[in-house]
Parts: structure tokens; C-alpha cells; sequence
């Protein structure tokens, strides 16, 4: 059997290696020549539309609903309010006592109150799109309207209306992680305390594909199949199951290709949940997609904080505190899973960032009000307390007499591991090597030359940061979910002709982890990586998965997949060393088999003897080749870092702020595809920058959505984003499967505080410093006009 490995694959790198390599995508073929299957693409025989008949009010007693003219609307084939479909709530919890934590129940439909415009009251399903429309017009809904609450200020309120009666002063959350003792007197005595107060507006994380589903009753396999566009397919298995009364064998969740995420779809949504409740009931097809109007107004939106922020620091420029005040605003309802406190309690666990904070204090809330509830967005809350910090150390830097980038050397974190004051351990990153190299970049393209050029308004702006990933089910615990990710599961199989398929219970929507996966599968199997079918999304052959989100897809599930193949690989060493008569443990895999010394036997052979000749196994080897690995992070987590820097320039006739230069130094240890790495921060770049110049969702005093479309909130177009330039760092986690961090997030990350900070660097001469974003074209233009 023995015989010779084939020629090397062009795409390998020169050591031989697949990780590492940009290598053309698996995923490219299909979706470039619109080969890709989404959910809106599905068509099933029997098929009905669905439509959603939502509130008009932001907040009011919900009196009556009539459905009588909407189901005699022609093409209308059943209409359900919450009372007819009869669906248990949507409720995530954490373990906290009750002076930190409220809880509150999330009706599928509206039921008794309506707290925000575009809740959805009822569902309309008919014969087509159009039909559903029609029938959702004929809905009589009749309304006690109440007071509504529309700021986070006005939730404070003493006398402000309650959204939920259960929760005081419309608070949700109320902690206070860390408070060091003495750090009043660290304040007291110190030479310079500088102070930031800063609010970042609403966002939508406006991902290309909206929200949508396909639902339909299977009789014979007596299962709900429910395809979707969600990122945490288990968690939608399990509150759909608990909502309809069915057990968990009794749902399958799969998911298709996905048109972009970015947090809005790892959470459970509502109708989501109602759609696939009414295909149960009528035992036929349902198919729901969102609109645009809806997906603006309506959907899980994001990004809306207010900081107060004080630091202390030395006359030499030595941080020595930080007190911080964080208020978000969470919207009408708590997210499934993850519940109102993912933003203030992120926000309050990592403020101290990438600097050396001795005393760190911070009261993190979250209050409801009548507006679409907030789910996790990329980079969840980092984009804003990073802002706010870099602030800082500008306002430091000017009141201490100096450079902002010298002031920052002076505390970035450059002794590793290191132990916080927030009691997170930091693990060996690139911080002020970042920084120097971001500064050195712009240095040597001429920029702070340019600077001074009288007939331009210049500013140059930094952003330092890290970003926490592979956050493992300890880190997750401390936030005391009742619900905690974390670990993933992978299972590998090998078939008779040497292919290999591995689950991940990650899950990809834009990734590339088709490709990334099946590279460090190569890798560790010595296989081709176009002979790698990875398998997500399908919770009837994923044994249990989390889903991607927080950066955790390479660093988690790719570590499962790596310990998986590790696995097997030693399968196919016994076996082939038995075959060879060798020592397996001199058994090397490579080229799509095993070499034993001299001989080689192909992956092929062996798996032909596993499935096929069990008789010539050795002993204790059972038929067949698959194995199954978890793995989960017994830490904090990794941190990859990165420095942004921004130039722009001002135009003192409109306001408008042209980015000129955008520099990325970022470090991500082992990059698995540095093309796809690269791609994630220019994406992520161009979604900061939307958030500190463009995008926000407004809200009149009534508490109606001013940006039904895109005439109203503005998206940034390739015209507004710059070319970016982006220098590799490589600092591997010693931790990790492949040494891999975490990169989904980091250019969302630092560019608020880039551009921010770059902005008033050009407003230096007029006195006027700008801490909100988005920033005001207006407030620009009025501090250029009077300076």
C-alpha cells in the first residue's frame, strides 16, 4: 500500500506551512458568482410570507387589536396576536441581587403595553410579500397613550414614567465593579485631574442581509426546521423551543450564508420566534425578511453612552487614577443572552485599557426607555470608553505642557503578563511598539510637516487599545450570566477518499472561516485545505455551539478544531505505523498521508482499511476515523492591541472633516490568513468612522425614530473611507491552539478615538475641544468661523 506523497501545493508558504498564508477563499467561487444560498434565496412548496403589525406608539396601554379586516384582506391566510399564539416570554437574567440587576420579560407580541415604536403587536401571513403588506394595513390597534421616556437623563428623572413598573428610576443594571480604596485621596493630592465628558449617539450596526427566517414543520422527522441569518443558532433552538412548548430535539436551527452580522444577530429576536411559531401552528412554510424601514427603526440598535470620566495624573505625567461614570442606554428590553448589562459592564470591567492605572473606580449602569432595545455591536462598548480614554490623555497631555504620544509611553502596559487594577490579567502584546511604529509611519510619509502648513487645517489623532478575546466561560461568569458562553466543541471526520470535515459551533457571516479553519486543519493533518469541509450552523450536527461573537471564532473555535485534528492525526499515526510496521511515534503526517520511515501510506489507504478491511486494524482500534475536542479558556482571555492614527482636514466652509491618512499597527499573534485579517480591520475602520462623523439614530420628544431610511441616517459610502494602511505585529498567545488573538473588532475599536482625537488636534488653535460623537459638522464650522 505504500506509495509517493504528491507534488506541493503552490499556496503553501515557503516553511511549508498553511497558517499564514493568504490563500484564495473557499467561500469566493459560490458568493462571487452569486452561487450563495441566503435566507430571502429559499423557497419551499406551499410557502407564506409573513409581516408584522407593530406599534405606532413609543409608549401606551395596548387596549385592543383588531385582526377581523386583516384576515378578510384577499391573499391573508391566518393573522395571530400574542393571546392567540400564546408564546412564553423572552427573558435573560443575571445572577445578581436585585439592587444590581432587573430583570424584564420580553413578550414575543406585545401583550397588556407597548414600550417603543415598532414593537411588533401581530403577525400577518398570507400567500405573498404583498398580500402580508396589505393585510398589516387593515390592522385596527387602539392605544392609552403614556408619557414616553426618550433619554437616558429623562429615565433618571425622579418623577420620569416608568417603562417597566419593576424597575426603579428605569435602571436595570446598577453595579459598581471596583472602587480602590483611598482613591479620593489619590484625586485630593494630585497636580493635574483632567476630566472628559463624553456622549456617543445611537448606531445601527446595519448589517447588508437584514433579519429573516424560514420556518416549516417537518411531519415525518416531527421537528421544527427553522432557517435563519442568526449568529448564535443554539441559543435560537433553545428560546424558540422554551417560547412554543417543544423539547430541543424537536427544533433545528441552520443557518445559510449570512450577509454580515456585526453583534445586531447574536442575540434572539423576536420575530424570529413568532414566525416559526405561526408555520407550527398552520403546519406550513413561513418565511419572514425585514424590511429596510424596519431593520432602521425597529431592529436591535446599539453604541447610545454617556461618560464622566475624571484622571489623575503626576506632574511627570504618571496616570495615578480613574473615576468613571457610565450610563447606557439599553433601550425598552434586555438582550437573550446577554441581558441590558453587556454595555455597562464591558465598559466598567476594561476601561483601564492598554495603561497603567493604580486606582480605578467606576459605576456602571443601565436604564430603559422607549426606543428598540440594544443588543451587542461590534467591539461592544470599547469603541466608546476607548474614545473617552484617549481623550483623556490628550486633555492630560495639554495641561501637563506635553506631547500626547510621549505622555502615552510613559503609561502603556510593556511588562508582561500583567495584572490589572480591574483584576484581568494582560498577556504579552506589542503595546508600545504599536504605538511607536503608527507614529513613526505617519513621521516618515511627512505628515506632521504638513501639519503646520498655514493654508490647511491639519490635525493628527492616536487611539491605543486592546481588544479582550477568546473570552472562555470564566471571563463570562464574572459577569454573572445565568447563561455562559465560552467553550467550543469541534468534531473531525475523515472519509474513505481522505477528505476531511470538521464542525464548529462558531459560525461564519463574512469571516472566511470556510477558509481559516481549513487551513489550521491542513496544517495539523498535512492535507490540502480545499480537501477540508468545514460544517457550521446546523444544530442537528453541531453538538452544541456558541455561535461567534467577541472575536472568539479563531481563538476558541479554532483552537477545538486544532485539538480535534490533533486527534485524529494520531488515529491516522497508529493506524498507518501498524499497517507499516513502524513506531507511531516516528510516524510524521504530511502530503495527504503518513510517512513511517521510508514508507508513505495516503490518508486514502488508511481510511479504506478503517471503514473497510476493520479486520487489519490494530488492537483497541475501533472502525472508522473521527474524533471530537473542546476547548474552552481557563484565564482572562487574550488581548490583541493595536495604535490607530488618523490625519484629517478640516474644510472651514462647511464643517466637513476629509480623512486624509489612516494608518493601522495592529498585533492579532498568529495571523491564520493575514488577508482576511486585513480585511476585518479595513471593515471594522470603516464602521468606526462611520460612528464618529455620520451615523445616528435620532428619536423626537415623542419617541419616534427620525431615520426610517437612509435619506435620513447617514452611511458612510467608499467615497468618505480612506485607503488604510495596516502594519502586521506578531505577538502569538502562548495559550491558544495556534497562537492566535482575536481580530474581528479592533478596527472598530480605535477609529472613533483616531478621528475624534484628530479633529481637535486641528481645532488646537480655536480653544475648542469636541468629546461627542457623531461629530457636529455645525460645531466645526462655528469653532473654525470665531477662532
Amino acid at each position: 500500500m505504500a506509495a509517493e506523497p504528491p507534488p506541493r501545493d503552490p499556496h503553501l508558504r515557503r516553511d511549508g506551512a498553511w497558517v499564514g498564508a493568504s490563500v484564495p477563499r473557499r467561500e469566493d467561487p459560490r458568493l462571487l458568482a452569486g452561487r450563495g444560498r441566503f435566507v430571502d434565496d429559499i423557497t419551499l412548496p406551499g410557502m407564506l410570507h409573513a409581516q408584522f403589525v407593530r406599534s405606532t406608539e413609543a409608549h401606551a396601554d395596548l387596549l385592543a387589536v383588531d385582526l377581523d379586516e386583516v384576515r378578510a384582506t384577499p391573499g391573508v391566510v391566518a393573522a395571530y396576536t400574542a393571546a392567540d399564539l400564546d408564546l412564553a416570554d423572552i427573558t435573560a437574567e443575571l445572577d445578581r441581587p436585585p439592587h444590581e440587576f432587573v430583570p424584564t420579560a420580553m413578550p414575543v407580541l406585545a401583550r397588556g403595553k407597548v414600550r417603543y415604536v415598532g414593537e411588533p403587536i401581530a403577525v400577518v401571513v398570507a400567500k405573498d410579500p404583498y398580500a402580508a403588506e396589505d393585510g398589516v394595513e387593515a390592522a385596527v390597534v387602539e392605544y392609552a397613550p403614556l408619557e414616553p421616556v426618550v433619554t437616558d437623563l429623562g429615565a433618571l428623572a425622579e418623577d420620569a414614567p416608568l417603562v417597566h413598573a419593576e424597575a426603579p428610576r428605569n435602571t436595570l443594571v446598577d453595579v459598581s465593579l471596583f472602587a480602590t480604596e483611598g482613591i479620593d485621596d489619590v484625586f485630593a493630592s494630585a497636580p493635574v485631574v483632567v476630566e472628559v465628558r463624553s456622549k456617543t449617539g445611537r448606531q445601527n450596526a446595519l448589517p447588508l442581509e437584514t433579519r429573516g427566517v424560514v420556518a416549516d414543520w417537518d411531519d415525518r422527522d416531527e421537528q421544527l426546521r427553522v432557517q435563519t441569518c442568526s449568529q448564535v443558532p443554539h441559543q435560537v433552538r433553545t428560546v424558540l423551543a422554551r417560547c412554543v412548548g417543544l423539547d430541543e430535539k424537536q427544533v433545528r436551527v441552520t443557518v445559510p450564508d449570512m450577509g454580515g452580522g456585526f453583534g445586531q444577530k447574536c442575540v434572539v429576536g423576536r420575530e424570529e420566534i413568532a414566525a416559526a411559531a405561526a408555520a407550527l401552528r398552520l403546519r406550513r412554510p413561513v418565511k419572514w425578511i425585514e424590511d429596510r424601514r424596519d431593520a432602521l427603526t425597529a431592529a436591535f440598535l446599539a453604541r447610545e453612552q454617556r461618560y464622566t470620566v475624571r484622571a489623575a495624573f503626576s506632574a511627570d505625567g504618571e496616570i495615578l487614577g480613574l473615576d468613571a461614570d457610565v450610563v447606557c442606554d439599553m433601550g425598552a428590553y434586555s438582550c437573550y443572552p446577554f441581558t441590558a448589562g453587556i454595555e455597562p459592564l464591558m465598559a466598567s470591567a476594561e476601561m483601564p485599557s492598554v495603561y497603567r492605572v493604580p486606582a480605578y473606580r467606576v459605576r456602571g449602569r443601565a436604564v430603559t426607555t422607549n426606543k428598540a432595545p440594544t443588543a451587542p455591536y461590534r467591539g461592544v462598548s470599547r469603541p466608546q470608553y476607548v474614545m473617552v480614554v484617549e481623550r483623556i490623555f490628550e486633555k492630560a497631555a495639554r495641561a501637563l505642557g506635553m506631547d500626547a504620544v510621549e505622555l502615552r509611553r510613559r503609561n502603556v502596559i510593556t511588562v508582561f503578563p500583567y495584572t490589572g487594577v480591574n483584576n484581568i490579567t494582560y498577556d504579552p502584546g506589542s503595546y508600545l511598539e504599536s504605538l511607536d511604529l503608527c507614529e513613526a509611519t505617519l513621521r516618515e510619509e511627512g505628515w506632521f510637516s504638513r501639519r503646520s502648513d498655514d493654508n490647511k487645517v491639519i490635525g493628527i489623532g492616536f487611539a491605543c487599545f486592546s481588544e479582550r478575546t477568546g473570552y472562555g466561560s470564566g471571563a463570562f461568569a464574572q459577569r454573572k450570566m445565568q447563561v455562559v458562553p465560552g467553550f467550543d466543541l469541534s468534531e473531525i471526520r475523515m472519509d474513505l477518499n481522505g477528505t476531511v470535515s470538521v464542525t464548529t459551533g462558531t459560525l461564519s457571516h463574512g469571516q472566511s472561516h470556510e477558509t481559516t479553519m481549513a487551513q489550521i486543519v491542513a496544517d495539523r493533518l498535512g492535507v490540502p485545505y480545499d480537501r477540508v469541509k468545514i460544517v457550521q450552523g446546523d444544530t442537528d450536527r453541531i453538538t452544541y455551539g456558541w455561535g461567534s461573537f467577541a472575536s472568539r471564532s479563531i481563538t476558541i473555535g479554532g483552537s477545538a478544531v486544532a485539538a480535534a485534528s490533533v486527534k485524529l492525526g494520531d488515529q491516522l499515526r497508529e493506524i498507518a505505523a501498524h499497517l507499516l510496521s513502524g513506531d507511531p511515534e516516528a510516524a510524521v503526517l504530511e502530503d495527504g498521508g503518513v510517512r513511517v520511515g521510508s514508507s508513505w501510506l495516503s490518508y486514502a489507504d488508511i481510511a479504506d482499511v478503517a471503514y473497510l478491511k476493520a479486520h487489519l486494524l490494530p488492537k483497541g482500534v475501533g472502525p472508522g476515523l473521527s474524533a471530537t475536542a473542546s476547548f474552552d479558556v481557563g484565564g482572562d482571555g487574550t488581548f490583541s492591541n493595536a495604535t490607530h492614527g488618523c490625519v484629517v482636514e478640516l474644510d472651514p466652509g462647511t464643517g466637513g472633516v476629509e480623512i486624509l491618512r489612516y494608518v493601522c499597527v495592529e498585533d492579532c499573534g498568529v495571523a491564520i490568513h493575514p488577508q482576511v485579517v486585513e480585511g476585518q480591520a479595513r471593515g471594522g475602520i470603516a464602521q468606526g468612522i462611520a460612528g464618529a462623523l455620520f451615523e445616528e439614530v435620532r428619536y423626537d420628544d415623542a419617541g419616534q425614530p427620525l431615520a426610517p431610511s437612509f435619506m435620513e441616517y447617514k452611511v458612510p459610502t467608499a467615497m468618505e473611507i480612506p485607503d488604510v494602511r495596516i502594519e502586521h505585529l506578531e505577538t502569538p498567545c502562548a495559550f491558544t491552539e495556534n497562537g492566535a488573538k482575536g481580530a474581528g473588532e479592533g478596527g472598530t475599536i480605535g477609529a472613533p478615538a483616531a478621528v475624534l482625537n484628530a479633529v481637535n488636534d486641528a481645532l488646537r488653535h480655536t480653544g475648542v475641544e469636541l468629546d461627542d460623537t457623531p461629530i457636529p459638522r455645525e460645531a466645526i464650522f462655528r469653532a473654525l468661523e470665531t477662532s
